[in-house]
């Protein structure tokens, strides 16, 4: 029908070429090299944060923020149910207890409202999900957070360039913590990073994933550190995707206003929603679909016409290993059963989005 449309895979060409033989050439391709603290100073700036440093992954970057604020054994933090499990996993690492909470069912993310209930003596921390690039309630969740007098750790893995009340997600809480995997709106091939406004804070971060080196006497460490430094090869290639963002944002709006348009005057779909004076990143735009649809025989037809999809995140309360940790989760569970991932990878043209969104609302019958 048109040209085959990819879901959420990255664009790559000849700027990431550039820097990427610039960082071979140099030499520097390990840990040590220009490029890493030159990501970390632009990441720190557009966030409008104090500081970064950049790591392996998202998942280590929410393990380091829960270690260096002393999260541990009797503690809980809290966490949303609708997410994918990296959110949650490192608070296991830590040693402490994560409370699973429902999410709103306008938006899919952490329910204020359900957090304040969860809040008990021994908890310690929240770890709000902004959801495939919507924002959370920032200004309630930091609320709930000062009255109790709670540390929050974002989980903006899926939401760079997301903003409420024109301040960027992860810029809110204690630390914000970012993705760069393959999917993700700007990549590094793997990578993540904790970002904040506590320097010596971010510093200690730094200084602890590479292995907590004494910069002053090789071979020797100071305590206990990790293996979690980002590398200067995938430094450059964050770089050239950085020079790039304003361009993927711009993108993922369109394909999203292209979804609403084509979509949106049909009974059975419904969009994400959004709190007031927040502005998504469209990292992927999400639909439900009412209840008499089965959505893998959608997706299937879907697929057979050239339209990749993908399922919401089942819900980590439906997880064998984390069960226990969550109470009953009725809106994450509807969700789930009923949403849908859209295409949105910036390979994608426009007209390629146009094309797509009627051939789902030729599948859907509109």
């Amino acid at each position: 029908m048109f040209k085959e449309i990819q879901l959420d895979a990255p664009s790559l060409g000849e700027i990431e070429k550039k820097y990427l033989c610039q960082a071979i050439d140099s030499g520097f391709i390990s840990s040590v090299g220009p490029f890493i603290p030159e990501f970390e100073r632009k990441m720190a700036d557009y966030l409008g944060v104090k500081g970064a440093a950049a790591l392996q992954s998202g998942t280590a970057a929410i393990y380091m923020a829960l270690y260096e604020l002393g999260l541990g054994p009797g503690d809980e933090v809290i966490v949303p149910a609708l997410t994918f499990a990296a959110t949650v996993n490192p608070v296991l690492y830590a040693g402490a207890t994560p409370v699973i909470v429902d999410v709103d069912i306008k938006t899919w993310n952490i329910d204020p409202a359900r957090v304040k209930e969860a809040v008990t003596g021994r908890t310690k921390a929240i770890v709000p999900a902004h959801l495939y690039g919507n924002p959370c309630h920032m200004g309630e969740i930091m609320d709930i957070a000062r009255e109790h007098g709670l540390h929050v750790i974002e989980d903006a893995t899926e939401s760079l360039g997301a903003t409420v009340d024109g301040k960027h997600t992860g810029s809110f809480g204690n630390f914000g913590c970012f993705s760069f995997n393959g999917n993700k709106l700007i990549t590094t091939g793997g990578g993540g990073m904790v970002v904040g406004n506590d320097i010596e804070r971010i510093e200690h971060i730094r200084y602890l994933a590479n292995q907590s080196k004494d910069k002053d006497r090789p071979g020797f460490h100071s305590e206990m550190g990790f293996n979690f430094r980002m590398t200067n090869i995938e430094a450059a290639l964050g770089l050239a995707q950085f020079e790039q963002i304003d361009m993927f944002l711009d993108k993922k709006k369109r394909f999203k206003g292209i979804y609403q348009e084509k979509l949106g005057g049909l009974s059975c779909v419904s969009f994400q929603g959004q709190y007031d004076n927040a502005v998504e990143s469209g990292w992927l735009t999400c639909i439900e679909i009412e209840k008499n649809i089965d959505i893998p025989d959608l997706m299937h037809t879907l697929k057979n016409k050239g339209v990749p999809t993908r399922r919401i995140f089942v819900p980590v309360n439906e997880m064998p290993y984390l069960k226990k940790y969550a109470g009953h989760c009725v809106h994450a569970a509807e969700i789930y059963g009923r949403g849908l991932c859209l295409p949105g990878s910036v390979l994608n043209e426009v007209k390629d989005m146009e094309e797509t969104a009627l051939m789902i609302r030729k599948v859907l019958g509109g």
